[in-house]
């Protein structure tokens, strides 16, 4: 609403794969830095098609893991790597954001048991919650998150001024934010009494 009226809310949608490549890489870099420390060997670990978990994937030790991912860039990353198993999800692609979804991924990951799964997130704020860009990517999200014993969003502290019109978990669904920089000291006192742990 303003003063004397009101205008409709627009969205802003995601990036194409290639031009979110180009931005904060930097951030992206430290995130999956930090996200390194919640990998341990011999376990399942879910990776969404989010470039920050492009980032994970590039920097991943060789250690034994069985690494379950929606992100054919991720897959073909980690070919280099010779001791984890790849699963890469079936499903449709979604040529803009190169992430795999459907009801074909959905009934694939129903069958998958994670230990951790790293959330890429398109925008977020205290009220709305984590966000995406499409309806499919959020229910394999908000599907992995619920599955998974540990739940890690990675989130860039720009990611706070955005807002994207798929929901698909709130503070109280993580377990931790991994970020790139300082966030607001009402979001942290949010977080906190979530029982979030910020890395």
């Amino acid at each position: 609403k303003f003063r004397g009226g009101a205008r409709s809310v627009r969205y802003s949608s995601d990036p194409e794969f290639n031009v979110r490549m180009r931005e904060n890489n930097l951030g992206k870099i430290q995130i999956a830095k930090k996200a390194l420390d919640l990998i341990q060997p011999h376990t399942a670990i879910f990776l969404d098609a989010s470039t920050t978990n492009l980032a994970l994937a590039r920097i991943l030790p060789d250690i034994h893991l069985n690494i379950i991912t929606t992100g054919p860039s991720i897959a073909l990353e980690l070919c280099r790597l010779h001791n984890p198993v790849v699963t890469l999800c079936c499903g449709t692609i979604n040529r803009k954001n190169l992430a795999l979804s459907g009801q074909n991924t959905l009934e694939m990951l129903d069958k998958i048991n994670i230990d951790t799964a790293f959330i890429g997130v398109s925008g977020c704020s205290v009220e709305a919650g984590f966000t995406c860009g499409t309806e499919g990517d959020m229910l394999v999200k908000n599907k992995m998150i619920r599955k998974a014993r540990t739940s890690v969003a990675m989130c860039g502290k720009e990611k706070l001024s955005c807002l994207m019109p798929y929901t698909f978990a709130h503070l109280e669904d993580l377990d931790y934010l991994v970020t790139d920089g300082p966030l607001p000291e009402s979001f942290i006192e949010a977080a906190e009494a979530a029982g979030v742990k910020i890395l």
